[in-house]
Protein backbone atom coordinates (compact mmCIF):
# COMPACT_ATOMS: atom_id res chain seq x y z
CA UNK A 1 0.00 0.00 0.00
CA UNK A 2 2.71 2.36 0.76
CA UNK A 3 4.91 1.58 -2.37
CA UNK A 4 1.45 2.41 -4.40
CA UNK A 5 1.06 5.79 -2.46
CA UNK A 6 5.12 6.51 -3.04
CA UNK A 7 4.36 5.82 -6.89
CA UNK A 8 1.21 7.80 -7.15
CA UNK A 9 3.70 10.97 -5.47
CA UNK A 10 6.07 10.45 -7.88
CA UNK A 11 3.57 10.30 -10.85
CA UNK A 12 2.15 13.55 -9.86
CA UNK A 13 5.39 15.15 -9.23
CA UNK A 14 6.45 13.87 -12.68
CA UNK A 15 3.29 15.36 -13.76
CA UNK A 16 3.62 18.93 -12.00
CA UNK A 17 7.34 19.01 -13.70
CA UNK A 18 5.75 18.87 -17.13
CA UNK A 19 2.34 21.23 -16.85
CA UNK A 20 0.96 20.32 -20.60
CA UNK A 21 1.05 16.75 -19.80
CA UNK A 22 -0.70 17.22 -16.33
CA UNK A 23 -3.40 19.41 -18.08
CA UNK A 24 -3.94 16.87 -20.87
CA UNK A 25 -4.00 14.01 -18.36
CA UNK A 26 -6.27 15.19 -15.78
CA UNK A 27 -8.61 16.52 -18.80
CA UNK A 28 -8.86 13.18 -20.05
CA UNK A 29 -9.42 11.69 -16.67
CA UNK A 30 -12.21 13.76 -16.34
CA UNK A 31 -13.68 12.71 -19.62
CA UNK A 32 -13.27 9.33 -18.61
CA UNK A 33 -15.23 10.30 -15.14
CA UNK A 34 -18.41 11.77 -17.53
CA UNK A 35 -18.10 9.00 -19.68
CA UNK A 36 -18.45 6.27 -16.66
CA UNK A 37 -20.94 8.32 -14.47
CA UNK A 38 -23.17 8.48 -17.98
CA UNK A 39 -22.60 4.71 -18.28
CA UNK A 40 -23.50 4.00 -14.68
CA UNK A 41 -26.53 6.08 -14.84
CA UNK A 42 -28.26 4.88 -18.06
CA UNK A 43 -26.66 1.43 -17.91
CA UNK A 44 -27.77 0.79 -14.58
CA UNK A 45 -29.69 2.99 -12.79
CA UNK A 46 -31.74 3.85 -15.49
CA UNK A 47 -32.65 0.18 -16.41
CA UNK A 48 -33.50 -0.31 -12.87
CA UNK A 49 -36.10 2.55 -13.03
CA UNK A 50 -37.57 1.56 -16.44
CA UNK A 51 -38.02 -1.99 -14.55
CA UNK A 52 -39.55 -0.42 -11.67
CA UNK A 53 -41.97 2.55 -13.98
CA UNK A 54 -43.12 -0.95 -16.23
CA UNK A 55 -44.90 -2.22 -13.58
CA UNK A 56 -47.17 0.84 -13.65
CA UNK A 57 -49.61 2.45 -15.81
CA UNK A 58 -47.46 4.16 -17.62
CA UNK A 59 -44.80 2.03 -17.75
CA UNK A 60 -46.97 -0.16 -19.50
CA UNK A 61 -47.42 2.39 -22.44
CA UNK A 62 -45.45 2.45 -25.44
CA UNK A 63 -46.13 5.54 -26.65
CA UNK A 64 -45.21 6.75 -23.42
CA UNK A 65 -41.50 5.07 -23.16
CA UNK A 66 -41.11 6.34 -26.44
CA UNK A 67 -40.83 9.78 -25.01
CA UNK A 68 -37.48 8.89 -23.43
CA UNK A 69 -38.04 11.56 -20.76
CA UNK A 70 -35.81 9.60 -17.90
CA UNK A 71 -32.81 8.76 -20.56
CA UNK A 72 -32.94 12.69 -21.19
CA UNK A 73 -32.81 13.73 -18.05
CA UNK A 74 -29.73 11.59 -17.69
CA UNK A 75 -27.71 13.40 -19.54
CA UNK A 76 -27.76 15.95 -16.86
CA UNK A 77 -25.25 13.56 -14.30
CA UNK A 78 -22.35 13.81 -17.12
CA UNK A 79 -22.72 17.68 -17.70
CA UNK A 80 -22.31 17.87 -14.23
CA UNK A 81 -19.58 16.12 -13.52
CA UNK A 82 -17.94 18.24 -16.54
CA UNK A 83 -18.95 21.24 -15.10
CA UNK A 84 -18.02 21.10 -11.04
CA UNK A 85 -14.61 18.64 -12.69
CA UNK A 86 -13.45 21.66 -15.16
CA UNK A 87 -12.17 23.45 -12.12
CA UNK A 88 -9.87 21.54 -11.09
CA UNK A 89 -8.33 21.04 -14.24
CA UNK A 90 -4.79 22.49 -13.64
CA UNK A 91 -3.37 25.36 -15.90
CA UNK A 92 -6.34 26.25 -18.33
CA UNK A 93 -7.22 29.27 -19.19
CA UNK A 94 -9.91 30.94 -17.26
CA UNK A 95 -11.94 31.98 -19.93
CA UNK A 96 -11.89 28.67 -21.30
CA UNK A 97 -12.80 26.99 -17.97
CA UNK A 98 -16.13 29.92 -17.61
CA UNK A 99 -17.02 28.85 -21.25
CA UNK A 100 -16.99 25.04 -20.42
CA UNK A 101 -18.95 25.75 -17.48
CA UNK A 102 -21.41 27.74 -18.95
CA UNK A 103 -22.38 25.47 -21.69
CA UNK A 104 -23.02 22.39 -19.11
CA UNK A 105 -24.99 24.38 -17.19
CA UNK A 106 -26.67 25.83 -20.53
CA UNK A 107 -27.25 21.85 -21.76
CA UNK A 108 -28.87 21.19 -18.29
CA UNK A 109 -31.49 24.02 -18.75
CA UNK A 110 -32.37 22.71 -22.63
CA UNK A 111 -32.35 18.78 -21.06
CA UNK A 112 -34.53 19.81 -18.26
CA UNK A 113 -36.81 21.99 -20.40
CA UNK A 114 -37.33 19.18 -23.34
CA UNK A 115 -37.92 16.45 -20.09
CA UNK A 116 -40.42 18.47 -18.96
CA UNK A 117 -42.33 19.44 -22.42
CA UNK A 118 -42.35 15.43 -23.33
CA UNK A 119 -43.65 15.14 -19.92
CA UNK A 120 -46.44 17.55 -20.66
CA UNK A 121 -46.97 15.79 -24.12
CA UNK A 122 -47.76 12.46 -21.79
CA UNK A 123 -50.22 14.57 -19.65
CA UNK A 124 -52.24 15.53 -23.05
CA UNK A 125 -51.90 11.96 -24.36
CA UNK A 126 -53.15 10.33 -21.32
CA UNK A 127 -55.88 12.73 -21.15
CA UNK A 128 -56.83 12.61 -24.84
CA UNK A 129 -57.54 8.24 -23.98
CA UNK A 130 -60.62 9.94 -21.38
CA UNK A 131 -64.19 9.29 -22.91
CA UNK A 132 -65.23 12.82 -22.49
CA UNK A 133 -61.82 14.06 -23.03
CA UNK A 134 -63.03 15.38 -27.25
CA UNK A 135 -65.39 17.49 -25.27
CA UNK A 136 -62.57 19.59 -23.25
CA UNK A 137 -59.42 19.67 -25.09
CA UNK A 138 -56.43 20.42 -23.34
CA UNK A 139 -54.00 20.52 -26.40
CA UNK A 140 -53.90 24.37 -26.67
CA UNK A 141 -53.08 24.95 -23.43
CA UNK A 142 -50.17 22.03 -23.28
CA UNK A 143 -48.66 24.17 -25.94
CA UNK A 144 -48.56 27.26 -24.51
CA UNK A 145 -47.29 25.89 -21.33
CA UNK A 146 -44.46 24.12 -23.48
CA UNK A 147 -44.19 27.91 -25.31
CA UNK A 148 -43.45 29.25 -21.69
CA UNK A 149 -40.86 26.81 -20.47
CA UNK A 150 -39.11 27.04 -23.83
CA UNK A 151 -39.23 31.17 -23.40
CA UNK A 152 -38.22 30.77 -19.88
CA UNK A 153 -35.39 28.38 -20.80
CA UNK A 154 -33.96 30.01 -23.58
CA UNK A 155 -33.51 33.26 -20.82
CA UNK A 156 -31.79 31.01 -18.30
CA UNK A 157 -29.33 30.39 -20.90
CA UNK A 158 -29.17 33.08 -22.24
CA UNK A 159 -28.41 34.72 -19.18
CA UNK A 160 -25.80 31.29 -18.46
CA UNK A 161 -23.71 31.92 -21.35
CA UNK A 162 -23.05 35.62 -20.79
CA UNK A 163 -22.63 34.98 -17.30
CA UNK A 164 -25.11 37.38 -16.28
CA UNK A 165 -28.02 37.04 -14.06
CA UNK A 166 -31.50 36.64 -15.40
CA UNK A 167 -33.02 39.51 -14.05
CA UNK A 168 -30.69 41.66 -15.84
CA UNK A 169 -32.58 39.84 -19.14
CA UNK A 170 -35.95 40.17 -18.03
CA UNK A 171 -35.81 44.05 -17.12
CA UNK A 172 -35.12 44.70 -20.60
CA UNK A 173 -38.06 42.89 -21.59
CA UNK A 174 -40.41 45.63 -20.62
CA UNK A 175 -39.04 47.64 -23.50
CA UNK A 176 -39.35 45.03 -25.46
CA UNK A 177 -43.00 44.11 -24.77
CA UNK A 178 -44.32 45.66 -28.37
CA UNK A 179 -42.45 44.22 -30.04
CA UNK A 180 -42.52 40.64 -28.44
CA UNK A 181 -46.61 41.09 -29.19
CA UNK A 182 -46.18 41.83 -32.81
CA UNK A 183 -44.65 38.65 -32.72
CA UNK A 184 -46.62 36.45 -30.63
CA UNK A 185 -49.63 38.20 -31.87
CA UNK A 186 -51.02 34.79 -33.86
CA UNK A 187 -50.37 32.84 -30.79
CA UNK A 188 -51.71 35.28 -28.47
CA UNK A 189 -54.67 35.32 -30.57
CA UNK A 190 -54.68 31.52 -30.83
CA UNK A 191 -54.78 31.28 -27.14
CA UNK A 192 -57.66 33.35 -26.62
CA UNK A 193 -59.56 31.60 -29.42
CA UNK A 194 -58.96 28.27 -27.54
CA UNK A 195 -59.95 30.04 -24.43
CA UNK A 196 -62.90 30.64 -26.22
CA UNK A 197 -63.67 27.42 -27.62
CA UNK A 198 -63.18 25.47 -25.26
CA UNK A 199 -65.19 27.45 -22.35
CA UNK A 200 -68.28 28.17 -24.54
CA UNK A 201 -68.23 24.57 -26.02
CA UNK A 202 -67.98 25.82 -29.64
CA UNK A 203 -66.04 22.86 -31.09
CA UNK A 204 -65.19 19.87 -30.41
CA UNK A 205 -62.59 16.68 -31.93
CA UNK A 206 -65.19 14.56 -33.97
CA UNK A 207 -67.42 17.28 -35.03
CA UNK A 208 -68.55 18.18 -38.06
CA UNK A 209 -68.12 21.58 -39.10
CA UNK A 210 -68.81 23.38 -42.75
CA UNK A 211 -66.74 26.89 -43.67
CA UNK A 212 -67.74 27.07 -46.99
CA UNK A 213 -65.11 30.43 -47.28
CA UNK A 214 -62.37 28.22 -46.95
CA UNK A 215 -63.87 25.14 -48.14
CA UNK A 216 -63.74 22.88 -45.63
CA UNK A 217 -66.82 20.23 -44.65
CA UNK A 218 -65.89 17.46 -42.47
CA UNK A 219 -64.84 16.05 -39.21
CA UNK A 220 -62.58 17.91 -36.86
CA UNK A 221 -59.57 15.30 -35.74
CA UNK A 222 -57.22 17.80 -34.18
CA UNK A 223 -57.84 20.80 -32.06
CA UNK A 224 -54.28 22.70 -31.33
CA UNK A 225 -53.06 26.05 -29.99
CA UNK A 226 -52.73 27.52 -33.87
CA UNK A 227 -55.16 25.61 -35.92
CA UNK A 228 -57.76 23.19 -35.95
CA UNK A 229 -57.09 20.31 -38.51
CA UNK A 230 -60.75 19.10 -40.24
CA UNK A 231 -60.73 16.05 -42.72
CA UNK A 232 -63.09 16.82 -45.23
CA UNK A 233 -65.52 14.12 -47.11
CA UNK A 234 -63.23 13.79 -49.90
CA UNK A 235 -59.91 12.92 -47.21
CA UNK A 236 -58.40 16.26 -47.66
CA UNK A 237 -57.00 17.93 -45.20
CA UNK A 238 -57.91 21.51 -44.33
CA UNK A 239 -56.09 23.45 -41.83
CA UNK A 240 -57.82 26.42 -40.51
CA UNK A 241 -56.51 28.84 -38.01
CA UNK A 242 -58.34 28.45 -34.90
CA UNK A 243 -59.10 32.01 -34.07
CA UNK A 244 -61.47 32.19 -37.82
CA UNK A 245 -63.57 29.99 -35.62
CA UNK A 246 -64.35 32.86 -33.37
CA UNK A 247 -63.97 35.87 -36.29
CA UNK A 248 -65.83 33.79 -38.83
CA UNK A 249 -69.12 32.24 -39.86
CA UNK A 250 -69.11 28.42 -40.01
CA UNK A 251 -71.91 25.19 -38.92
CA UNK A 252 -71.50 22.99 -36.39
CA UNK A 253 -73.53 19.42 -37.33
CA UNK A 254 -73.10 18.13 -33.17
CA UNK A 255 -76.82 19.71 -32.79
CA UNK A 256 -78.30 17.17 -35.65
CA UNK A 257 -75.76 14.41 -34.77
CA UNK A 258 -77.37 14.85 -30.84
CA UNK A 259 -80.41 15.21 -31.69
CA UNK A 260 -80.78 11.13 -33.53
CA UNK A 261 -83.01 12.86 -36.60
CA UNK A 262 -81.26 14.20 -39.51
CA UNK A 263 -83.98 16.85 -41.62
CA UNK A 264 -85.09 16.01 -45.24
CA UNK A 265 -86.38 18.82 -47.65
CA UNK A 266 -86.71 18.15 -50.94
CA UNK A 267 -89.37 19.07 -53.50
CA UNK A 268 -91.51 17.38 -56.16
CA UNK A 269 -91.59 19.62 -59.22
CA UNK A 270 -95.20 18.89 -60.53
CA UNK A 271 -96.73 19.48 -63.98
CA UNK A 272 -99.34 22.46 -62.93
CA UNK A 273 -101.34 21.26 -66.17
CA UNK A 274 -101.90 17.82 -64.56
CA UNK A 275 -103.64 18.92 -60.87
CA UNK A 276 -107.40 18.28 -61.76
CA UNK A 277 -110.54 17.40 -59.31
CA UNK A 278 -111.12 13.62 -58.88
CA UNK A 279 -114.04 11.99 -61.19
CA UNK A 280 -116.20 9.13 -60.13
CA UNK A 281 -113.77 6.41 -62.08
CA UNK A 282 -110.52 8.54 -60.26
CA UNK A 283 -112.09 8.46 -57.31
CA UNK A 284 -112.61 4.30 -57.29
CA UNK A 285 -109.28 4.26 -57.84
CA UNK A 286 -107.47 6.06 -55.02
CA UNK A 287 -109.99 4.25 -52.40
CA UNK A 288 -107.78 1.18 -52.67
CA UNK A 289 -105.18 2.55 -51.26
CA UNK A 290 -105.10 1.34 -47.78
CA UNK A 291 -103.53 4.39 -46.12
CA UNK A 292 -106.39 6.89 -47.74
CA UNK A 293 -108.97 5.21 -46.43
CA UNK A 294 -109.38 7.50 -43.11
CA UNK A 295 -108.69 10.64 -45.20
CA UNK A 296 -111.34 9.95 -47.77
CA UNK A 297 -114.02 8.90 -45.84
CA UNK A 298 -113.27 12.24 -43.34
CA UNK A 299 -113.12 14.46 -46.33
CA UNK A 300 -116.20 13.33 -48.48
CA UNK A 301 -117.93 14.05 -45.36
CA UNK A 302 -116.70 17.95 -44.85
CA UNK A 303 -117.39 18.37 -48.55
CA UNK A 304 -121.37 16.94 -48.44
CA UNK A 305 -121.73 19.07 -45.28
CA UNK A 306 -120.02 21.81 -46.98
CA UNK A 307 -121.99 21.58 -49.88
CA UNK A 308 -125.33 21.28 -48.29
CA UNK A 309 -125.40 24.38 -46.79
CA UNK A 310 -125.34 25.79 -50.02
CA UNK A 311 -128.52 24.42 -51.33
CA UNK A 312 -129.92 25.26 -55.06
CA UNK A 313 -126.51 26.68 -55.80
CA UNK A 314 -125.29 23.04 -54.85
CA UNK A 315 -126.70 22.06 -58.14
CA UNK A 316 -123.77 23.85 -60.03
CA UNK A 317 -120.62 21.69 -60.01
CA UNK A 318 -118.67 25.21 -60.16
CA UNK A 319 -119.92 25.99 -56.40
CA UNK A 320 -119.40 23.17 -54.73
CA UNK A 321 -116.52 21.57 -53.25
CA UNK A 322 -114.37 18.74 -54.30
CA UNK A 323 -112.22 16.40 -53.87
CA UNK A 324 -108.59 17.04 -56.04
CA UNK A 325 -105.67 14.68 -57.26
CA UNK A 326 -102.85 16.63 -55.31
CA UNK A 327 -104.46 17.57 -51.82
CA UNK A 328 -104.85 13.57 -52.22
CA UNK A 329 -101.80 13.00 -53.32
CA UNK A 330 -100.78 15.39 -50.08
CA UNK A 331 -102.50 13.35 -47.54
CA UNK A 332 -101.01 10.24 -48.95
CA UNK A 333 -97.69 11.58 -48.66
CA UNK A 334 -97.96 12.63 -45.25
CA UNK A 335 -99.77 8.78 -43.85
CA UNK A 336 -97.17 6.98 -45.79
CA UNK A 337 -94.31 8.86 -43.61
CA UNK A 338 -95.99 8.35 -41.12
CA UNK A 339 -95.79 4.66 -41.52
CA UNK A 340 -92.76 4.59 -42.73
CA UNK A 341 -90.57 3.35 -39.40
CA UNK A 342 -87.15 4.85 -40.83
CA UNK A 343 -88.88 8.67 -40.05
CA UNK A 344 -88.12 9.83 -36.97
CA UNK A 345 -91.89 10.02 -35.70
CA UNK A 346 -91.40 12.67 -32.76
CA UNK A 347 -90.03 15.71 -35.02
CA UNK A 348 -91.69 17.80 -37.31
CA UNK A 349 -92.97 15.96 -40.22
CA UNK A 350 -95.35 17.54 -42.98
CA UNK A 351 -96.14 17.64 -46.52
CA UNK A 352 -96.53 21.17 -48.03
CA UNK A 353 -96.93 23.39 -51.62
CA UNK A 354 -94.57 26.50 -51.82
CA UNK A 355 -95.08 28.88 -54.28
CA UNK A 356 -95.54 27.61 -58.45
CA UNK A 357 -92.69 28.38 -60.39
CA UNK A 358 -92.21 28.35 -63.89
CA UNK A 359 -90.68 24.78 -63.23
CA UNK A 360 -94.10 23.27 -61.64
CA UNK A 361 -95.55 23.21 -59.20
CA UNK A 362 -93.50 22.22 -55.73
CA UNK A 363 -94.87 19.73 -53.19
CA UNK A 364 -92.39 19.63 -50.27
CA UNK A 365 -91.28 16.84 -48.13
CA UNK A 366 -90.08 18.05 -44.50
CA UNK A 367 -89.26 15.24 -42.27
CA UNK A 368 -86.53 13.82 -40.35
CA UNK A 369 -84.90 10.11 -40.12
CA UNK A 370 -84.54 8.41 -37.16
CA UNK A 371 -80.76 8.00 -37.91
CA UNK A 372 -77.60 10.58 -38.57
CA UNK A 373 -75.37 8.36 -40.36
CA UNK A 374 -74.95 9.45 -43.56
CA UNK A 375 -74.75 6.67 -45.74
CA UNK A 376 -78.45 4.97 -44.30
CA UNK A 377 -79.83 8.76 -44.57
CA UNK A 378 -78.87 8.98 -48.15
CA UNK A 379 -80.44 5.71 -48.46
CA UNK A 380 -83.54 6.32 -47.06
CA UNK A 381 -84.13 9.83 -48.27
CA UNK A 382 -83.90 7.94 -51.98
CA UNK A 383 -86.20 5.01 -50.87
CA UNK A 384 -88.90 7.71 -49.97
CA UNK A 385 -88.29 9.68 -53.26
CA UNK A 386 -87.92 6.60 -55.36
CA UNK A 387 -91.86 5.61 -54.51
CA UNK A 388 -92.77 8.59 -54.53
CA UNK A 389 -92.04 9.10 -58.23
CA UNK A 390 -93.60 5.88 -58.93
CA UNK A 391 -96.66 6.21 -57.79
CA UNK A 392 -97.08 9.63 -58.83
CA UNK A 393 -99.30 8.21 -62.39
CA UNK A 394 -101.52 6.85 -60.07
CA UNK A 395 -103.22 9.83 -58.84
CA UNK A 396 -102.96 11.54 -62.59
CA UNK A 397 -100.11 13.47 -61.27
CA UNK A 398 -96.91 14.23 -63.72
CA UNK A 399 -93.41 15.53 -62.53
CA UNK A 400 -92.41 18.31 -64.17
CA UNK A 401 -89.49 18.76 -66.46
CA UNK A 402 -88.09 20.87 -69.33
CA UNK A 403 -88.44 19.13 -72.84
CA UNK A 404 -84.93 16.71 -73.97
CA UNK A 405 -84.14 15.89 -76.87
CA UNK A 406 -86.08 12.69 -77.47
CA UNK A 407 -89.20 14.83 -76.65
CA UNK A 408 -88.19 17.47 -79.16
CA UNK A 409 -87.62 13.97 -81.66
CA UNK A 410 -90.49 13.12 -81.14
CA UNK A 411 -92.54 16.30 -81.37
CA UNK A 412 -90.98 16.44 -85.23
CA UNK A 413 -92.16 13.22 -85.51
CA UNK A 414 -95.88 13.72 -84.77
CA UNK A 415 -95.73 17.15 -86.57
CA UNK A 416 -94.35 14.89 -89.94
CA UNK A 417 -96.79 12.40 -89.82
CA UNK A 418 -99.66 14.90 -89.17
CA UNK A 419 -98.29 16.73 -92.56
CA UNK A 420 -98.05 13.59 -94.21
CA UNK A 421 -102.02 12.85 -93.68
CA UNK A 422 -103.14 16.35 -94.56
CA UNK A 423 -100.85 16.31 -98.40
CA UNK A 424 -102.58 12.88 -98.57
Amino acid sequence: MQDLQEKLETAEQWLIERPDMDTLTKLGLLLLGAWIANFIVKKVLLRGLLNLISYTPVGKDRQAIERNIVARLANVVPALVIAFGITSVPNLVEELTIVVTNVCYAFIVITIARAISGTLTIINMLYERQPDAHERPIKGYIQVAKIVIYAVATILMVAVLIDKSPVILLSGLGAMAAVLMLVFQDTLLSLVASVQITSNDIIRVGDWVEMPNLNADGDVIDIALHQVKVQNWDKTITFIPTRRFISDPFKNWRGMQESGGRRIKRSLLLDQQSIHFLTEDEMSAVKRFRLLKDYLKDKQQEIDEWNQQLKDEGKEPVNTRRITNIGTFRAYVKKYLENNERVHQEMTLMVRQLNPTSDGLPLEVYCFTNTTAWTEYESIQSDIFDHLLSILPEFGLRVFQHPSGIDMREMTRNLNQTGTKDSS
